[in-house]
């Protein structure tokens, strides 16, 4: 999949494309049909599939509280990948982008750079400057400019329609299986191992350090695991997920412990599996009762995974 942060490299040879727009948080179930339809879409024009998305996410540029992500752009980059799509157009939200005119957003960006010929959108899809743009712009314009505008049909699931916002609400309350079922995968948290505070070695409990952004749906605390990329098949551990509030913790992260692991492996790029919330992560009154409170969750994650 080619990764596309800069109109300005598109080259006049840009090839047309199938395209999408959205967030694709989550890159759910209802996602994934999404994507299937188009991969068809693709095929039937003989057009590679483009997905364009925004980074910061409109919400994030625009609301002090914005909503937690599910994934980590780098997570939704990879997966985007192994859906199958051909293109991702990263285009940085910022006060120009938010300003330009609808008008201007559909001709510039997707008729004259992409050179889009079939886009599927919701039909509540808004853009341009105060949202002024909308599903039946795109499609009059595009009708007059040779790109052809329908709209994407919500998924549901038991009756309920499958969105980002179910997810991330079941994610923090550490409902691990609600957001499988509706995300269509396991849900798992990527990155290449850093190097830590080590403190975990002192009490012979070392840990994979992955950085994970501050809002991050997930609940906070710890969870039984299962971590890929260390072998040929994946291996139990315990993580936690948060600041570390005992040892004065700033920056947010996954920290596990491999069982029965001791290799070095800092620089490789693992991914951990969250199986099962185990306890919410809270501030102890010293490093001891830290210590023996990790030997309990240690035990619980066995339990949990079979071990």
């Amino acid at each position: 999949m080619k990764f596309i942060n800069d109109l300005k490299s598109l080259k006049d040879s840009q090839s047309p494309c199938v395209a999408t727009i959205g967030n694709f948080d989550g890159l759910h179930l209802g996602h994934q049909t999404i994507l299937a339809n188009l991969k068809e879409k693709a095929k039937d024009y003989n057009l590679p599939l483009t997905v364009i998305s925004f980074e910061p996410l409109p919400t994030e540029y625009f609301m002090h509280e914005p909503p937690a992500r599910i994934y980590p752009l780098r997570d939704k980059v990879k997966m985007l990948a192994n859906l199958g799509v051909d293109n991702f157009l990263c285009l940085k939200f910022n006060a120009s982008l938010a300003s330009t005119d609808p008008n201007d957003f559909i001709l510039n960006i997707l008729i004259n750079s992409l050179k889009v010929k079939y886009l599927s959108v919701g039909d509540d899809f808004r853009f341009g400057y105060k949202r002024g743009g909308g599903f039946n712009m795109l499609q009059s314009v595009g009708a007059a400019n040779g790109m052809i505008v329908e709209d994407t049909k919500t998924q549901t699931q038991q009756g309920e329609r499958i969105s980002s916002t179910r997810i991330r609400e079941a994610l923090a309350k550490g409902n691990i299986q609600t957001a499988n079922s509706l995300l269509g995968h396991e849900y798992k948290l990527s990155g290449r191992v850093r190097h830590g505070d080590k403190r975990g070695r002192t009490i012979n409990f070392p840990t994979l350090n992955l950085k994970v952004p501050t809002l991050i749906a997930p609940q906070r605390g710890v969870y039984a695991v299962s971590i890929h990329g260390l072998s040929d098949k994946p291996l139990s551990g315990v993580s936690n997920l948060g600041k570390r509030p005992t040892v004065n913790g700033i920056e947010n992260r996954l920290e596990t412990h491999v069982f029965n692991f001791h290799n070095d492996v800092y620089g490789k790029h693992i991914c951990v599996e969250l199986i099962e919330f185990i306890r919410e992560e809270y501030q102890f009154n010293d490093f001891d009762a830290l210590k023996a409170q990790i030997n309990i969750d240690a035990q619980k994650a066995k339990t949990i995974l079979g071990i």
